[in-house]
């Protein structure tokens, strides 16, 4: 047994000691290595808090040592080019090769295993098109709205101050101005650092209305007007819920809560901030859209729209019903696919909670199109998208535009740690320590974030005209093939209901919306 193991180390090595320092009187600079070993032992069998540490005393630390670098190992050593999660390595060399604009080809043929469940494609056209720069950019703004966004087809989604460091969104804000793009704020409100660059802000208010919040932690109506009327806030958003953690509320740990996050956030220094899971302002789908009229008013007609992870769907197509009762609109909908997150998550809420991106597009979209709305709300995807392609097949599920997140922390440097919640990113990226966050070169990192987007863009433009399209609003679900189990083809279209325009407010709705749009209500969640 390792304890006996340990006690005959121990005895034998002092009487040797013992024994031979009367010969060789150096061994006695051994008892630097035997005391310790010794001690440490004692503690071990006497006081340590893990089993293994009192059955194996020394030697069990080895296991917790290399439990602790299991992560570096698996990443370096034993994940193959497709195993790596959330993103593997693949799709992070692609978007290191294009935010540094080096080599993003490929040689000797595909590494992805085309004929496995799920693998989805386009079909190439003999008749390749070209699609103008213009088509990558769409307009953000329904009937009610009287300033509207021109705003790229892809932008930075929501990642907080406090969750990332003041260089990474420094460099993430004047990427976004370098590539004309918009930059989402997160819900940790509207900080310097998001002003530092002059880009596009699209301002997050979440459940704990940081950054317009009054002591008791309510909406308030005049600090946001203060920050919501700057120019370079193009669009407000209101955050229901998020992929990572839906229903839950954002969690910034207290390692990370320093005097300058206490100040921005008007929070508590040196605790969890825990946002509440639903908001204070509003409680029922009208009370929500009557929400988003009075944000409007209050910024003079800026798009105003809400994010949300798809859970119950009748409590979104609730919302549906308020919109056709009161007749106030959004102007967009940002939809969060249970991949998203990060942050610092609950592992069930991140692993078990919430829709996955495409089946929540395809839905929301449906809901718009089947009350007559679609063509007035702007759809965004957030969720796993990286590359051309990506953008492509959300826009032809449903989406107009896309958010990412985690490609735009690979741009500025990330190494898929998973770190996050730690404050100790060792990248500098996701981490409150400023000795840290200086290894984030806002000069450098901000032409790669531009990078990125830049040449997802072109890739994305590229491929639409591939397929023999000239515009992605003609992209539509019948041009994704997705691989199912029998091995066989089939175009989302065919594995996806997409109802017809106006269909709920019919008298023949499709079986698998009847249940749900019955039991919606616009009066409660």
């Amino acid at each position: 047994m390792a304890r006996n193991i340990f006690w005959g180390i121990s005895v034998t090595g002092f009487v040797l000691i013992f024994l031979v320092q009367f010969f060789w009187p150096w061994v006695l600079h051994l008892l630097w290595i035997l005391v310790p070993y010794f001690l440490l032992g004692l503690y071990d069998m006497r006081f340590a808090r893990h089993n293994v540490l009192r059955n194996y005393p020394v030697v069990g630390h080895l296991r917790y040592a290399f439990e602790f670098i299991s992560p570096e190992i698996q990443q370096y050593f034993i994940e193959t080019n497709e195993s790596g999660r959330p993103y593997n390595r693949m799709q992070r060399n692609l978007v290191y090769a294009r935010a540094r604009r080096g080599l993003d080809t490929q040689p000797f043929g595909t590494q992805w295993d085309i004929r496995a469940v799920g693998y989805q494609r386009a079909s190439h056209s003999l008749s390749p098109k070209h699609v103008a720069p213009e088509k990558a950019r769409i307009t953000v703004g329904g009937p009610q709205c009287k300033r509207p966004y021109n705003a790229s087809r892809l932008n930075i989604s929501a990642m907080s101050f406090g969750a990332l460091s003041p260089n990474a969104i420094h460099a993430l804000n004047a990427g976004a101005k370098r590539g004309g793009f918009a930059h989402n704020t997160g819900e940790g409100g509207l900080s310097p650092y998001h002003l530092a660059g002059g880009g596009d802000i699209i301002w997050q208010i979440g459940t704990g209305y940081f950054g317009c919040r009054t002591e008791d932690g309510n909406f308030d109506a005049e600090k946001f007007k203060v920050n919501a009327n700057r120019d370079v806030v193009k669009m407000i958003e209101i955050k229901l819920s998020q992929g990572a953690k839906p229903a839950h509320g954002g969690v910034l740990p207290a390692a990370k809560v320093d005097e300058e996050i206490s100040r921005i956030r008007g929070v508590p220094m040196g605790k969890d901030v825990l946002s509440p899971p639903a908001h204070s302002a509003f409680s029922t789908p009208e009370g929500l859209l009557q929400f988003v009229a009075e944000l409007r008013e209050m910024t003079d007609g800026k798009p105003i729209g809400f994010k949300l992870c798809i859970g119950r769907r009748s409590e979104f197509m609730g919302i549906c019903k308020a919109m056709l009762k009161t007749g106030i609109l959004p102007d967009f909908i940002t939809v969060d696919g249970a991949e998203g997150g990060t942050g610092a998550a609950p592992l069930e809420f991140s692993n078990r909670l919430g829709v996955p991106i495409d089946e929540a597009l395809i839905f929301v979209h449906n809901c718009l199109v089947g009350t007559g709305f679609r063509k007035d709300i702007r759809i965004i995807a957030s969720g796993k998208v990286v590359t051309g392609f990506d953008l492509m097949e959300k826009v032809a599920l449903g989406a107009d535009m896309c958010n990412v997140a985690r490609p735009m922390m690979f741009a500025l440097g990330c190494i898929q740690s998973l770190r996050c919640n730690t404050n100790t990113c060792p990248t500098g990226i996701a981490t409150q320590d400023r000795i840290r966050a200086r290894a984030v070169d806002i000069e450098t990192r901000q032409v790669h974030v531009a990078n990125y987007h830049d040449a997802t863009i072109e890739s994305f433009r590229e491929l639409l005209g591939a397929i023999g399209l000239d515009d992605p609003e003609d992209l539509t679900p019948h041009h994704i093939y997705q691989r199912i189990a029998d091995q066989t083809e089939l175009t989302t279209d065919q594995i996806y209901e997409y109802l017809d325009n106006g269909e709920l407010l019919s008298d023949t709705i499709r079986p698998s919306y009847l249940a749900d749009w019955t039991n919606a209500r616009a009066e409660a969640f």
